[in-house]
């Protein structure tokens, strides 16, 4: 087949969506089918970087759309025109036997995409990365867009039930089916490293922004430390992001800056070096449409402690995986339940290790070739 994933971030960018495609498009190059990738990131190295053009990169062909904006923003203002230029019979990525375009909250690029695709004749499918709120008002525009889409016969998917239940409310009539993210289990199912006796080593991994929580992560650190006695908990937070700052000095308030490293951006290996010393995950975020970082944790036979409706919950079952939250409150009290109850923390974590999640590529991938047949024969239909 010839697959063309349309983006608005890919490689360099580091991120949850830009780096799923990623993988999802290697593995597609890899099972033999001609990839292709269009999107609004610039290249950091070689003849066409900071600038449009065409690359091989790890057997995809990317076409990369850039418009010199500030802060390198992911966006183009011909995006219409230049995406069908592209998709068009006799196009650089022409004659696609899929278009599969990845959005999140807010993607002026990858969105438009969808429609040129479809007015082409090209089976269409369409997956939300994120959880769509009050930024995507007034709802009628978006039921709007959603109604269309599903007329054109465009397939729309999304990671997880948290991110398919705000466009189901939307727009009711269209159908969402679910699309996980992909994990290689090999890669991340790593041995365990034994740690000081009485330490409880907690790992976070994510943007230092204010939508993931960093703050209430530590205040429910101090909240679960004033409860645990001779316990200790350190905690390691892995990211970098603008918030960096206000989280040292908070810790500083809160009393716990000894016990809180922020310890910033890191590689995948560092990241696996890292849960391998690691006796529980915490994921502080109450709008994780999928949770990436949380799947690696558990799939690294690390306990999760989360939020509960997030889609967390996708692969974390409270009490098997891990341990859910409604609240902050709740998240504290799982805090300190999981670092006393040696029992509990052995038995999640002997799961982990040895029963493998659902979210495979192994799985996901021949979901998605369903889905891309079932866009065939939605849009035959449309």
């Amino acid at each position: 087949m010839r697959i063309v994933h349309v983006s608005d971030c890919y490689a360099p960018r580091l991120g949850g969506i830009e780096t799923q495609v990623r993988a999802l498009a290697i593995r597609q190059a890899q099972a033999g089918h001609d990839v292709h990738v269009i999107t609004a990131t610039a290249a950091q190295a070689g003849p066409i970087a900071g600038h449009s053009g065409t690359e091989r990169l790890d057997g995809v062909r990317v076409h990369r759309l850039v418009a010199r904006l500030p802060f390198d923003l992911p966006v183009h203002p011909r995006v219409v025109p230049e995406v069908r230029a592209l998709l068009s019979p006799g196009g650089a990525a022409g004659g696609a036997d899929a278009v599969h375009v990845h959005g999140g909250v807010v993607s002026p690029f990858a969105y438009p995409a969808a429609q040129v695709a479809s007015a082409l004749g090209l089976p269409t499918v369409v997956t939300v990365h994120g959880i769509w709120g009050p930024l995507m008002s007034p709802a009628a525009g978006l039921a709007d867009r959603l109604t269309s889409w599903s007329r054109w016969g465009v397939l729309v998917t999304a990671v997880s039930d948290a991110a398919a239940d705000p466009i189901r409310a939307v727009a009711p009539g269209v159908p969402v089916r679910i699309l996980p993210n992909g994990i290689d289990v090999e890669a991340w199912q790593i041995p365990h490293v034994a740690g000081e006796d009485g330490v409880i080593r907690m790992l976070s991994v994510m943007r230092l922004a204010p939508r993931k929580r960093g703050i209430p992560l530590l205040r429910l650190v101090a909240a679960a430390q004033s409860r645990l006695g001779v316990r200790r908990l350190e905690v390691r937070i892995l990211g970098d992001g603008p918030a960096r700052r206000l989280l040292a000095t908070y810790a500083e308030r809160l009393g716990v800056a000894d016990q809180v490293q922020l310890v910033g951006r890191v590689s995948p290996e560092q990241v696996r070096d890292e849960l391998a010393r690691a006796d529980v995950f915490l994921a502080p975020s109450r709008r994780e449409s999928f949770g990436i970082a949380a799947l690696e944790a558990r799939t690294a036979g690390v306990p999760v402690l989360a939020y509960d409706g997030t889609g967390v919950t996708s692969f974390v079952r409270d009490g098997v995986e891990g341990l859910l939250a409604g609240d902050d409150g709740q998240l504290a009290d799982a805090v300190v339940r999981i670092s006393l109850d040696d029992s509990l923390r052995t038995r999640i974590a002997e799961h982990n290790r040895t029963v493998a999640p659902e979210q495979s590529w192994s799985h996901v991938l021949p979901l998605v070739e369903r889905l891309y047949a079932l866009a065939a024969t939605s849009h035959a239909t449309a």
